[in-house]
């Protein structure tokens, strides 16, 4: 008798493929719903998506609900998984490295600042709120200010399009500005998330260098680790004129044919595989750095045409939905003061570290000061490259989960308020210098 109770524990805890099939269904359904309607409303699609992983959380409270057991949530997380290494690979794809030319010092220097200040305030308002008391304190500070890094270019450039400003000086350095930003927010997520396995709460040494290698020492350890990253990106490099020619090869052969595509997942998977295995770099870095090298191809348009059609259908939405679900698990706890009022300072200077940081950047490289305004509400806006990155962060244990409710409310906010913004500052404003770039991008 007692075996047979067993084997039907076993059974319920392990549960059967099937059975993740109708929680995926209602995640896609409620996400592309939800999607659409925020579409509407002019809030990126992200948001829908992260909506319908809430809304759908509340099954959670209902009494032996079987949508989201552990068994069908561990599926969901390996989709979302996936669901990660493609949305990166697309953000590279999407890295427009010719816009940097064109802009030259002006948005080197507004992303630099755009990337400093936010990451000041992040940081440093984490260690006013939770001090440290070892090194991996420390590290999980500074990562709370490498979130505040990144920006969401979508939002801004689909306002610039409407207004017929973003051919001017000012929308190119915005745009620029954000490529360049993501860049940076990747490199400095990989060294962080490496870094950060050098040491471990108690101040024993511990090792996240590839292959289990060990020395025992910290300071050792730190060094290989960075000779990793700097290899890493090196291979990069290498592999970048070989790739760019096989997939121009293949586009003058079979072009708009399937097999670019096929190949170009590939390339992804394996170089995310590669990041992290041998590397000890984040896997979403090695994906990026695999969408950067296929970047301005003129298969491009086409690989991300299939991309989309392949991640929008169902690793995107389950993966953003699991963002959503995440705030129903045990490990949410809210009963600390100090985390809440640490959520609504991190939306904040969240906030006004991107308008003051390239704000300050445009002014530096003699913009007006309503066009330095306009880059810095222009790179205020958040969506999907945050969301990844803490959730590195979170599956890495450097950051607490407490954090991602405050990270969807940066998200919602921002993307409500950079339009109304960048609306409200170019209501009766003409530049001369910005309608005579226009005349010349159509005399062109």
């Amino acid at each position: 008798m007692s075996n047979f109770i067993n084997i039907l524990a076993e059974e319920t805890t392990s549960g059967k493929p099937f059975e993740i099939l109708l929680p995926l269904a209602l995640i896609i359904i409620v996400a592309k719903i939800l999607s659409l309607i925020c579409r509407k409303i002019g809030i990126p699609a992200v948001v829908g998506y992260l909506l319908s992983g809430v809304i759908l959380g509340l099954f959670t409270f209902i009494p032996d609900q079987i949508l989201f057991t552990d068994f069908t949530m561990e599926g969901i997380n390996d989709l979302a998984k996936i669901g990660v290494v493609l949305i990166m690979f697309g953000a590279g794809m999407g890295t427009d490295l010719k816009k940097i030319k064109e802009t030259g010092v002006s948005s080197i220097v507004v992303t630099s600042l755009g990337v400093i200040f936010p990451l000041c305030f992040g940081a440093g308002l984490a260690f006013a709120c939770f001090g440290y008391e070892n090194t991996q304190d420390i590290w999980t500070n500074i990562f709370y200010g490498i979130l505040l890094t990144a920006t969401s270019i979508s939002i801004t450039v689909t306002v610039l399009k409407e207004l017929g400003k973003l051919n001017t000086k000012v929308g190119a350095c915005i745009e620029s500005a954000a490529i360049l930003d993501d860049i940076i927010g990747i490199v400095l997520l990989s060294i962080v998330l490496s870094l950060s396995g050098t040491s471990s709460t108690d101040g024993n040494i511990t090792s996240n260098l590839p292959f289990g290698i060990t020395t025992n020492n910290s300071g050792l350890d730190i060094f290989l680790l960075i000779v990793f990253v700097i290899a890493f990106f090196a291979l990069c490099i290498a592999l970048w004129w070989p790739v760019r020619k096989l997939f121009k090869w293949l586009n003058d052969k079979w072009p708009m044919h399937r097999r670019i595509p096929i190949f170009g997942f590939g390339l992804a998977f394996l170089l995310a595989y590669v990041a992290e295995k041998c590397f000890g770099v984040a896997d979403i870095t090695g994906a990026f750095m695999a969408g950067l090298m296929l970047s301005g191809l003129k298969s491009q348009d086409y690989l991300d045409h299939k991309l989309e059609s392949e991640t929008g259908i169902i690793f995107a939405p389950v993966f953003f939905a699991s963002i959503g679900l995440m705030l129903f698990t045990e490990e949410m706890n809210f009963t600390d003061p100090m985390i809440i009022l640490f959520g609504f300072l991190f939306i904040i200077f969240g906030l006004l570290g991107k308008l003051i940081g390239a704000g300050f950047g445009g002014i530096l490289t003699r913009f007006k000061f309503r066009q330095s305004l306009i880059i810095g509400v222009g790179m205020m806006a958040r969506a999907e490259v945050i969301i990844v990155t803490a959730q590195k962060g979170i599956d890495a244990g450097i950051i607490s989960i407490e954090i991602m409710p405050f990270i969807i409310l940066l998200i919602v906010i921002s993307s409500l308020i950079t339009p109304i913004l960048l609306k409200l500052l170019y209501r009766n404003y003409n530049d001369p210098e910005e309608i005579s770039t226009i005349n010349r991008q159509e005399e062109k």
